[in-house]
């Protein structure tokens, strides 16, 4: 148990780590852009190595469809809903998106880390890596936009602050759930998540990626990829 919730802490401080980041100092644009190209590419080679090939190994290939398929309409769900709080609250919901996202996917995708401890098959310390890596761009323009829009330092940090501690107790649901969880209930656990952070990173961080990096996106996600890809291959 104290394992497994060591585990979650450690892949989710990156979160409140990427928030404190954003509120230290303004920080450009660009920079913010470039920060968020390389997570939306480690988070591709996450969905890819991690999730949805796993996934596909332990369970139905109906299983994991499923579970992307309810990953993808939760997101959008939750993502209209904050949309509409913002519009009635003057524009406060800038940078939940991601905020939104990283919540969606973090539960499941730690629960699967809880899983893999409680199987005796050891931590996997590329999806540790994975998840600390591609939590940080997430939670730095997700802060960096909150702040501009105007939310207070306290308020932004607490947010991130609950995000993680959600997403560390969820390692530790994973572990104690384990032995109840079918392996097609595992492989739905993966889907979902794989399909809650394509729908996000489509959705919002892609395109703000852009937007503020403008032409070194690509090659910023292209690093992002490169470098989680090839933790994941050899954590393997």
């Amino acid at each position: 148990m104290l394992e497994s919730l060591g585990w979650g802490v450690l892949a989710a401080s990156s979160l409140v780590v990427g928030a404190a980041l954003a509120l230290v100092r303004r920080w450009p644009d660009r920079l913010v852009g470039l920060v968020l190209g390389f997570g939306a590419g480690a988070l591709v080679a996450s969905v890819s190595f991690e999730l949805a090939e796993e996934g596909l190994r332990i369970g139905s290939a109906y299983a994991v469809a499923a579970g992307l398929a309810l990953g993808g309409l939760t997101y959008v769900g939750a993502d209209r809903l904050v949309q509409r709080w913002g519009g009635r609250e003057g524009g406060s919901s800038a940078g939940a998106p991601l905020a939104v996202g990283a919540f969606l996917d973090g539960i499941p995708e730690q629960a699967v880390l809880g899983i893999g401890i409680a199987s005796g098959g050891g931590v996997s310390a590329a999806l540790v890596v994975a998840i600390f890596a591609s939590n940080l761009p997430e939670a730095i323009g997700s802060a960096a936009d909150m702040r501009s829009a105007g939310r207070s330092r306290g308020s932004v940090l607490g947010l991130w602050a609950g995000v993680a501690a959600c997403c560390a107790l969820a390692t530790v649901a994973g572990t104690l759930l384990a032995d109840a969880v079918s392996r097609d209930g595992q492989a739905f656990v993966d889907g979902f998540a794989a399909g809650a952070l394509l729908t996000m990173l489509i959705d919002s961080m892609v395109p703000e990626a852009k937007e503020k990096a403008r032409d070194w996106a690509g090659l910023a996600t292209v690093v992002g990829f490169a470098i989680a890809a090839g933790l994941s291959l050899l954590g393997g």
